[in-house]
């Protein structure tokens, strides 16, 4: 069969419930136990299991006539290279599409959703069987793309971290995060139980859940604006909340809500010893030490990401 394109497809793909089931306990019957001693539905996680598993290969059929096909694991995705003229398809719920879309520079993701019955897919616009009629279009770059504005903490030794919903910077534990916070040309010293960074994308999900509880609990009437929809992908700006912080002797509470945009970053200098940690997009095993000395800059990135639509 004739390639349609000489670029490269890259399918990623994550673990089922059942497979991280099986992978805790070995093999299926003893996963049926656990699951059915605690009263839970086995039944569920085999047809949720079965059905993803049939999509991703009718997605590889298909892929796999159309071009070169590259399989890849969602845990190995942050060490993968992407090549500049790869296409990218991410079968799988929104995180995994969030959670590869800020691996690339500027290649076009493709979100599919396996099972529609199970998973709304605000980030997943199609099925396994539009991929036939899609992809020529892709190729030819005729289909419309979404840019999706994103966040990126700069270290001062370097590294850097992305995130397509959300920066959270504390601790990796619940004890309180302690550091030094500079932003709109005032700084003071925190003790808080972390900072979360929000895009315009991620804005409707962990922001929104703070910034609620905070107004449930101070009765507040005013309403914080926080965006939505897809007008709100590509947002050029971030917005920041402080969760808890304890006013003391030494620390203060006057910065805890705010945008970040070009020419106005955030600056984070930790003073914890140990655990502190900047990690995006809830993925806690992905993260960058943050700890005694380390200055985090938090702006809005250079890069965006392009979502097919």
């Amino acid at each position: 069969m004739k390639r349609q394109t000489e670029n490269k497809l890259v399918l990623v793909k994550r673990k089922t419930r059942l497979d991280e089931l099986i992978a805790r306990f070995n093999t299926v019957e003893q996963a049926r136990f656990y699951v059915e001693r605690l009263g839970g539905d086995f039944t569920d996680y085999q047809r949720e299991d079965a059905a993803y598993k049939q999509a991703l290969r009718d997605a590889e059929d298909i892929l796999s006539g159309a071009g070169r096909l590259q399989v890849v694991s969602r845990e190995y995705i942050p060490n993968f290279i992407f090549g500049k003229q790869d296409i990218v398809i991410a079968i799988g719920q929104d995180g995994l599409v969030s959670n590869t879309l800020k691996y690339l520079d500027n290649q076009p993701l493709i979100g599919v959703n396996p099972d529609p019955a199970r998973w709304d897919g605000v980030l997943l616009p199609f099925q396994v069987a539009d991929l036939r009629a899609l992809l020529p279009d892709v190729f030819a770059n005729r289909r419309p793309i979404g840019e999706v504005s994103m966040a990126k903490s700069a270290l001062n030794d370097g590294q850097v971290i992305y995130a397509v919903n959300d920066l959270f910077i504390g601790q990796k534990t619940h004890v309180s995060a302690r550091y030094h916070i500079q932003y709109d040309q005032t700084g003071e010293y925190q003790s808080s139980s972390g900072i979360i960074v929000s895009t315009g994308l991620g804005s409707t999900g962990w922001l929104k859940s703070v910034v609620a509880g905070a107004a449930g609990i101070t009765g507040a009437n005013e309403e914080i604006s926080i965006p939505s929809g897809r007008q709100a992908w590509g947002m050029e700006y971030l917005q920041f909340t402080v969760r808890e912080p304890f006013p003391s002797r030494t620390t203060g509470a006057s910065i805890v809500f705010g945008q970040i945009s070009e020419g106005k970053p955030m600056l984070v200098t930790s003073c914890m010893p140990e655990n502190g940690v900047i990690f995006s997009d809830g993925i806690e095993s992905d993260f960058l030490e943050f700890r005694s000395g380390v200055v985090a800059e938090i702006t809005v990135a250079e890069k965006k990401g392009r979502l097919v639509l």
